[in-house]
């Protein structure tokens, strides 16, 4: 069973055996892989900020009264990031999973603030700007001012490619003024990327040119989020961030992955006993 397949089929299980409703991306079409209601996919539901930053995102997260939104699917990346990080947010602890993301070292206290698919612009030529799936914010005296999270769950495992740079970026010489490593590898996957199978490098190339552009090339860390799914295209999906990262580290970019279950089990060694139902309901579902 490939990837995708495999994370569909464990989710659509977990709706099952909790009693979920799921239908297709049509409601009476497609496969039935969505909840009825958005809450049914989340641990809680989204905090007020939350949802407005996901309504103006460019993602298409939220449905609409006839249709289910991509959020609601059991494979969704944006739900499973809400259910990791939202619940740190809404209890004011935002430092406990920026250490267990690997960020900062136990103690450290500079990050006060987790937000959702937000914009930040690389150049003022162009229209539209990346949105980062995680972005933690960190007190205005801190030396790294955004912790950056790109989050992939079953997306990684399609059979759709990924495009690479339009031209209009590699025309830029003022956006890439400290990262030559970085435009030489942006000018070899442009403008389609026919190297890469499992990770998209062209939108962390342009996260980086994003937050490069807000806080300098030392002002942020980016993590690599991603779901292990224990075969030959996890294998090659590892060899291609472990690429990419050597490529990012020559430019001094401080860039790191991470899957999903390592953070989970992370989690549930340091902070079962005081948050059970919200490690229960993580290590059921995504274990």
């Amino acid at each position: 069973m490939k990837g995708y397949q495999y994370i569909v089929a464990k989710q659509t299980e977990w709706a099952k055996n909790n009693g979920i409703c799921l239908i297709g991306s049509k409601v009476t079409r497609g496969r039935r892989a969505y909840t009825t209601q958005l809450d049914d996919n989340l641990f809680q539901s989204l905090l007020p900020d939350v949802r407005k930053s996901v309504e103006t995102g460019d993602g298409k997260e939220l449905g609409t009264s006839d249709l289910p939104g991509k959020m609601q699917a059991v494979h969704s990346s944006s739900a499973l990031g809400i259910n990791v990080f939202q619940y740190w947010k809404s209890i004011s602890k935002v430092p406990t999973i920026a250490t267990l993301c690997g960020f900062c070292r136990k103690g450290s206290d500079v990050s006060y603030d987790v937000r959702f698919e937000e914009k930040y612009s690389i150049s003022n030529s162009f229209k539209r700007h990346p949105n980062i799936d995680v972005v933690i914010h960190n007190k205005p005296n801190a030396k790294i001012k955004r912790f950056a999270i790109e989050c992939k769950f079953s997306e990684a495992y399609g059979d759709h490619g990924h495009d690479g740079l339009k031209t209009d970026y590699l025309q830029l010489d003022e956006i890439w003024d400290d990262i030559p490593t970085l435009k030489t590898f942006a000018q070899k996957i442009s403008p389609d990327d026919k190297e890469f199978e499992h990770l998209h490098p062209a939108q962390l190339v342009k996260h980086i040119l994003a937050m490069k552009r807000s806080f300098g090339r030392d002002g942020f860390r980016l993590l690599y989020l991603w779901y292990d799914v224990f075969g030959e295209q996890d294998k090659r999906h590892q060899d291609e961030i472990a690429k990419f990262a050597r490529i990012a580290k020559k430019d001094k970019i401080k860039f790191h992955s991470l899957t999903y279950q390592e953070l989970i089990v992370k989690l549930a060694k340091h902070c079962r006993s005081d948050h059970q139902e919200y490690i229960q309901y993580l290590t059921e579902r995504y274990l």
